[in-house]
């Protein structure tokens, strides 16, 4: 959701009253609570006419949707054991809502990452693993900046080599805390963890941290490692940072190195790169692409790796912020 959907949503909610909007924040995740509320916040004064437009809003979308039926999952069960028989149905239905019944989870997603490492400590560095590849990138990347450095790094290869979470490690999580995920022995493996995993924790994590963990799972597999560092952040991934942060990047490289790392950038990297620069700086970039002869592929690839150092640089340094969750996860 953007800037001005967040808005709408926070003055729909502070329209509909403090009872209200307590029963819709009820049913937000943690990131999403903590976004309204600071946007919430932030407006102390909003124009009668914004907020006309939002409830008509609201109530033509609401008015295009309906509730079909109260229950999803118990109907999916009924549904499914009618047609197939008991046997089959249960199989299909715990594909189906396996992933729904992970409630214990919730309860870390608001806990800071401080607290979630005090919690698991003491854990077995898999026990660790199999729950933090249940929580965002983000938060995994500060619950494992609290451990020290050899459980960090056990803990991250076996984030690495996690090709799904078993029945038996359920059960071992629901020693482990209370609900951490809800299930019994009909619940089949999730597909959970592996080399993109620990990439995206790893990216979240400074490049001080990412070359001792990286260092310590090449010694263990060299091929592991090198499949980690395959899935962490490319070139092309750039596209994805905020325009602030973009516009950070941009000042901290020169024009030349510029020039020919876009030599190998996509159309759709590039047009980003010219929205986030003045006109005449654009204009002239442009020339300047379009001037310049073919540069060999092990330049183009040297620059891209200095700005990719760079952007790693101001991460640390906390002038750009990595995003994270969803299918759109960047890093």
């Amino acid at each position: 959701m953007d800037d001005e959907g967040v808005e709408n949503a926070a003055i729909l909610l502070m329209s509909l009253g403090e009872e209200e909007a307590a029963e819709v924040f009820k049913h937000l995740a943690p990131k999403e609570v903590q976004k309204l509320g600071e946007t919430i916040a932030k407006l102390k004064v909003i124009p009668r006419e914004r907020v006309n437009t939002v409830l008509d809003k609201f109530t033509e979308i609401a008015g295009d949707q309906s509730m079909l039926v109260s229950d999803t999952d118990e109907y999916v069960k009924a549904v499914l054991r009618r047609a197939l028989g008991d046997e089959k149905a249960n199989l299909l239905i715990d594909r189906i809502l396996q992933g729904s019944d992970v409630s214990g989870i919730e309860s870390l997603k608001w806990m800071d990452g401080g607290s979630v490492a005090e919690l698991l400590r003491n854990e077995h560095p898999q026990i660790v693993a199999a729950i933090l590849v249940h929580l965002d990138f983000d938060q995994a990347s500060d619950v494992l900046k609290n451990f020290t450095e050899r459980q960090r790094n056990e803990v991250l290869i076996r984030i690495a080599t996690l090709d799904g979470i078993q029945p038996s490690a359920l059960k071992d999580l629901n020693e482990v805390m209370s609900k951490v995920l809800a299930g019994g022995d009909r619940l089949k493996k999730s597909s959970l963890g592996g080399a993109k995993t620990a990439a995206e924790i790893i990216n979240m994590m400074g490049s001080s941290v990412e070359t001792s963990v990286l260092d310590y799972i090449r010694e263990a597999d060299s091929d592991l490692a090198q499949k980690i560092m395959d899935n962490m952040f490319t070139f092309d991934d750039l596209e994805k940072l905020d325009d602030k942060g973009f516009q950070a990047l941009l000042k901290e490289v020169q024009s030349e190195s510029l020039i020919i790392a876009l030599k190998g950038a996509t159309p759709e990297l590039r047009e980003k790169v010219f929205r986030n620069m003045s006109t005449r700086a654009a204009e002239t970039l442009r020339e300047d692409l379009d001037s310049r002869g073919p540069v060999r592929v092990s330049e183009v690839e040297a620059e891209q790796k200095e700005m990719l150092k760079t952007v790693r640089r101001l991460v640390d340094e906390g002038q750009i912020v990595l995003a994270s969750g969803g299918d759109d996860d960047f890093l």
